[in-house]
């Protein structure tokens, strides 16, 4: 018998981000989607909530930062192994897909991962 959780419906935490490091917007918003933040949290069940960054082209991040960050992508083949520059991310898919990465890798490596990013909206 599968658990699930309670179909009740659930508020949409709001975090906004002008102003703020990325790694404490993501981190926050990885606990909301974890759902370590209600008291029916348990590890094999979806107890989160959804989760709106707003504001996120005005996030705090240094220039040396950008440079420093570095996003693998591997196509399974052989050499397949490519490095983005942080920069490079910013400059082609814009500050939101920082954002949806730094909270994407903040998750647990499991099978509620899909769930949880599905719950998470990004916006300017």
């Amino acid at each position: 018998m599968k658990k699930t959780a309670t179909k009740t419906k659930k508020e949409t935490k709001v975090i906004d981000a002008a102003g703020r490091p990325l790694g404490r917007v993501a981190s926050e918003a990885a606990t909301y989607l974890i759902g370590k933040n209600t008291p029916a949290y348990e590890r094999n069940v979806f107890s989160g909530c959804p989760v709106r960054v707003v504001n996120a082209s005005q996030i705090e991040i240094t220039e040396k930062k950008l440079g420093d960050l570095q996003h693998l992508r591997y196509s399974g083949h052989p050499g397949g192994l490519r490095t983005d520059k942080g920069m490079h991310t910013a400059a082609k898919k814009g500050m939101k897909e920082l954002v949806r990465l730094a909270v994407d890798r903040m998750l647990p490596k499991n099978k509620l991962r899909k769930e949880m990013v599905k719950h998470l909206t990004v916006e300017n």
